[in-house]
């Protein structure tokens, strides 16, 4: 009965582009859910213990088949959900019409107007929820700026990106923060593997599908080495480029070099590359100087957070003309005669031109988000107001679940191993 009530006020609260999409995006989280053992089995114990019965749950996230099936299992566990965009272009609007059959209320479409992009993270928040899960401190930022009034039963959330972990511990040091979240992007199951290899995969998928143009041979300049950085250059030399890594801190810029990249300055690389990926979380990284050496066609995507990391502005400045040449490519035509081509707006090219991570590596992160949204909910009296880390058991347990899928496992230390371990004295 509670599930067909959540499926009417659903229908009745949604707003999306297409209910008649909904068979469709069944389809795709139907996909994804068969490949994702990990929070299936947290699903299972949702199902069982109802953490978060009677309770409303706020999700801003890319919605897309992944994020939608952490919505269902966060559902599962007794929650009345909300779900929200985290991007005007990675929102799939059959997955929306799927969620809302499903019970969950969705305020999303796929490339709404800016204003009313902002109107529907607003109205998600205008539910009042009890916890959220946030991606770049959208959710965040207009609770505390703009809506300080819908924060009344907030107990907290989790954080899935680092620009989302910057803006919190910016608002934790100012002591501005209201409530505690957990950095769930901090965690060891999800930086090693979400921002290395899931961004390394799907950039490339992102890249490849729209261009339709080889890499190998190419020169491709990665714009940032952590992790996200080295999952993108990992994958375009797997691809047969050359790879050349921009950084402005010495040692990721050696660990670059270590790893068998060239490093140069941006104004330097910049003369370079046919395909530009920038994945450093902060704003004009590729800006009117670098597009002053580039070459004759090079393409410029992001795949940072906010769509800042390349400046369109100055871009517009040098050019004379602008044009679509193919979907999610802009052709801006300088005033030289020369040609730069931006990839999906300068937005997240994984997700604004593809459909994000692979859902064997979202696994694992989402289920680090339901748990740490579960852990939020049973410590948030204690936690105070402040951003933590998720605590290492239940990364340790994400890891361990991930190889009991897999069909593998691990060793144990023996008792005079642990003994020798903690001792200090000679042996």
């Amino acid at each position: 009965m509670l599930i067909g009530t959540m499926t009417v006020n659903a229908k009745e609260n949604s707003i999306v582009r297409d209910m008649a999409l909904a068979p469709e995006g069944h389809l795709k989280i139907d996909w994804v859910a068969a490949h994702m053992p990990v929070l299936n089995r947290i699903r299972e114990q949702f199902e069982k213990e109802q953490p978060f019965k009677g309770l409303k749950v706020a999700i801003s996230l890319h919605l897309e088949a992944k994020t939608a099936y952490l919505a269902k299992v966060v559902q599962a566990g007794g929650a009345e959900v909300t779900i929200t965009g985290s991007n005007p272009l990675s929102t799939q609007d059959d997955v929306c019409a799927a969620l809302v059959e499903d019970g969950i209320t969705v305020f999303a479409k796929y490339n709404p107007e800016p204003e009313e992009y902002k109107s529907l993270l607003v109205k998600a928040l205008e539910t009042k929820p009890d916890l959220i899960i946030d991606d770049g401190g959208d959710f965040v930022s207009i609770l505390h700026a703009e809506r300080p009034d819908l924060m009344e039963n907030i107990r907290g959330g989790a954080e899935e990106t680092t620009t989302g972990i910057l803006r919190l511990k910016a608002m934790e040091k100012d002591g501005s923060l209201s409530f505690p979240m957990v950095a769930v992007n901090d965690a060891f199951c999800k930086y090693l593997f979400d921002n290395r290899y899931g961004t390394g995969q799907s950039v490339w998928d992102g890249i490849n599908r729209t261009t339709n143009l080889v890499v190998a041979g190419k020169t491709v300049v990665v714009v940032g080495y952590g992790w996200c950085g080295k999952g993108v250059a990992m994958r375009a030399k797997g691809l047969g480029a050359q790879v050349i890594v921009t950084e402005i801190d010495a040692i990721r810029a050696v660990e670059a070099y270590m790893d068998g990249f060239t490093v140069l300055p941006m104004k330097e690389a910049a003369k370079h590359g046919d395909f530009f990926v920038t994945v450093t979380g902060n704003r004009d990284v590729i800006r009117g100087e670098h597009y002053e050496v580039m070459k004759d066609g090079a393409i410029l995507s992001n795949a940072g957070h906010f769509d800042v990391e390349v400046n369109k502005p100055e871009l517009e400045a040098l050019s004379k003309n602008k044009r679509v040449v193919r979907r999610n490519i802009e052709e801006y035509q300088l005033k030289d005669g020369r040609s730069i081509y931006l990839l999906a707006e300068g937005r997240l090219v994984n997700l604004a031109a593809g459909d994000g991570h692979p859902a064997e590596i979202m696994d694992m992160t989402f289920a680090l988000q339901a748990m740490s949204l579960k852990y939020v909910n049973d410590n948030y009296k204690t936690i105070g107001k402040k951003v933590v880390n998720v605590p290492y058991e239940l990364d340790e347990q994400v890891a361990r679940y991930k190889l009991e899928a897999i069909g593998t496992g691990i060793d144990k230390l023996t008792d005079e191993q642990v003994a020798y371990l903690d001792s200090w004295q000679e042996h």
